[in-house]
């Protein structure tokens, strides 16, 4: 199933919405074997990013997620404790998921696999999800009270 054998993914998964839902549904369509790399809390924190949701929160919700969404498919849920996880040192990964505005990740990424004697991955890019006002959709906007999960002005 899908163009690879393993594809990574990742985010903080803060507040699920339709941008999220995109990057997972690529993930599976792309791939047999998912690797969702979830930003833990101490990272988070060191990025300054304002998150509602405890690490053990986030992961049972897209645990949840990815079981309701994607039953019985493969795949691993990974703390990322730095900015690219098991995507940097593991050598199956074959592809990285990744939005318009984050593309620009694969390249770094692939310096650090190549440090490492790995292979380069591809990049899969999803288009970024616009909410109704033609600006995209983030958790941040969310909490704001801007716009919610699908997008909609609040």
């Amino acid at each position: 199933m899908g163009r690879y054998k393993t594809v990574a993914m990742g985010g903080t998964f803060d507040i699920i919405h339709k941008g999220h839902l995109a990057l997972l549904d690529a993930a599976f369509l792309a791939s047999s074997h998912v690797i969702i790399g979830l930003t833990g809390d101490e990272l988070a924190k060191a990025k300054g990013k304002k998150i509602f949701h405890t690490y053990e929160q986030r992961l049972g919700s897209l645990r949840s997620l990815v079981e309701e969404r994607f039953p019985g498919r493969s795949y691993v849920i990974s703390k990322l404790e730095n900015d690219f996880g098991p995507a940097a040192i593991e050598g199956d990964v074959d592809a990285l998921i990744v939005s318009s505005e984050t593309e620009h990740q694969v390249e770094v990424l692939n310096r650090k696999r190549a440090e490492r004697g790995l292979g380069k991955v591809e990049s899969v890019v999803v288009p970024m999800v616009l909410a109704k006002d033609g600006t995209r959709i983030s958790s941040t906007r969310i909490r704001n009270a801007e716009i919610d999960a699908d997008g909609n002005l609040t």
